[in-house]
């Protein structure tokens, strides 16, 4: 029986969706930043050269929580559009990407791991560009709230390389050992 539904019903199917994902993806991005040990405060990141354009650490919470919360109000529009045509290929490559993404925190803070960060950050952008697509074909809104998330991943793809690029013992330095460098 196929009933085609209000714009109030399907209003209200989004809302209810909205308030799983909002704050279900923020509390996992926000578990896997404060898992390990993210940003300004941890002694191995404080110990390494950084780029000219990092931006000051309390930047990153900000755009961070507003990125999250972005991105689960994409999810509830893709999650709300029943019957539209790759919505299951969409929410899977959402699932995919929002893995790498959690993965990412870890990698990079917890285990000093900058090159195979740089890495999985790469994938990311690709799995978010193909995410954004997917999204924008069934609701193209969906698709524009996810691009200053691309052009944020973007930015930091830039920071890993060039705190990889100037930290070249990176992977080796261990938190909070002072560095000293003799000249001769």
């Amino acid at each position: 029986m196929g009933q085609i539904a209000s714009q109030s019903q399907l209003r209200m199917a989004f809302l209810r969706w909205a308030l799983v994902f909002v704050p279900l993806v923020l509390l996992l991005g926000i578990a896997s930043g404060w898992v390990a040990n993210s940003g300004y405060g941890n002694p191995w990141f404080d110990a390494l050269q950084k780029p000219s354009f990092m931006p000051p650490g309390w930047v990153f919470g900000a755009v961070w929580t507003v990125l999250y919360v972005l991105m689960g109000f994409a999810l509830a529009l893709i999650v709300s559009a029943r019957g539209a045509r790759g919505r299951q290929a969409a929410i899977a490559l959402f699932a995919v990407q929002l893995v790498l993404n959690l993965g990412w925190s870890p990698l990079f803070f917890a285990f000093h791991q900058v090159t195979a960060a740089l890495a999985l950050i790469l994938i990311l952008v690709l799995a978010v560009a193909l995410t954004i697509w997917r999204f924008w074909r069934i609701r193209p809104v969906a698709g524009l709230l996810l691009l200053p998330y691309l052009a944020w991943l973007i930015l930091a793809s830039a920071l890993n390389y060039e705190i990889m690029r100037l930290n070249p013992d990176a992977e080796s330095l261990a938190p909070g050992r002072a560095r000293t460098q003799i000249s001769l």
